[in-house]
C-alpha cells in the first residue's frame, strides 16, 4: 500500500479534511487508485482531539464524507519514513518537516505544489488557510479547495 500523509498543524480541520476526501474518492475509483490510502498528523496536535465540527459538518453535507471518528495525532518518524508521498497544507509546514526529517526532501511538497506544480504562476497562493476558529463558510471553502487539489493530485497519481 501506498501511504499519503497530509499534515497540517493540529489534525483537527485541513489534514482531517483532507485525508477524509481522499480516502473517499479512493474508495469510489473503479480503477488505479486501489493501492493508495491516506494518512494525517499535525505538527502540533493535541492526540486524540476530534475533528473540527465545522470540518465534519461541511465534508458531510457536501461531499458525502465522515470525518466524525478522526482523532487527531502528532507527526512521527514512522510516519514519515513509511509515507509514499507527504502533502503539507503551507509551506510553513513543509519546511518544518524538512527541518525535523531532512531525508523527506524528495516526497514532502504542498498540496497545492504537488497538485498545480508548472501551473501555478507566481502570484498563486499555494498555502491552505487554516480555518480554525473561523465560521462555518471559511471551513466549506477550505474544504472546496482542498477538493479542488485533491481532483488534480488523484489524476497524476493515475498516471
Amino acid at each position: 500500500m501506498k501511504k499519503v500523509l497530509f499534515v497540517c498543524t493540529g489534525n483537527t480541520c485541513r489534514s482531517s479534511m483532507a485525508e477524509g476526501l481522499f480516502n473517499h474518492a479512493v474508495e469510489n475509483d473503479k480503477d488505479g487508485l486501489k493501492d493508495f490510502r491516506a494518512f494525517s498528523a499535525g505538527l502540533s496536535a493535541f492526540e486524540d482531539d476530534w475533528a473540527n465540527p465545522k470540518a465534519v459538518k461541511v465534508l458531510k453535507e457536501h461531499y458525502n464524507v465522515d470525518i466524525s471518528s478522526h482523532r487527531a495525532r502528532k507527526i512521527t518518524k514512522s510516519d514519515v519514513e513509511s509515507s509514499y508521498i507527504i502533502l503539507t497544507m503551507t509551506k510553513e509546514h513543509k519546511n518544518a518537516i524538512l527541518k525535523m526529517f531532512p531525508g523527506a526532501a524528495d516526497k514532502t511538497y504542498t498540496v497545492k505544489e504537488y497538485a498545480y506544480g508548472d501551473d501555478a504562476n507566481g502570484d498563486y497562493n499555494m498555502d491552505i488557510s487554516d480555518p480554525y476558529g473561523f465560521p462555518e463558510d471559511v471551513y466549506k471553502t477550505c474544504a472546496g479547495e482542498i477538493k479542488d487539489a485533491l481532483d488534480r493530485i488523484i489524476m497524476k497519481l493515475k498516471k
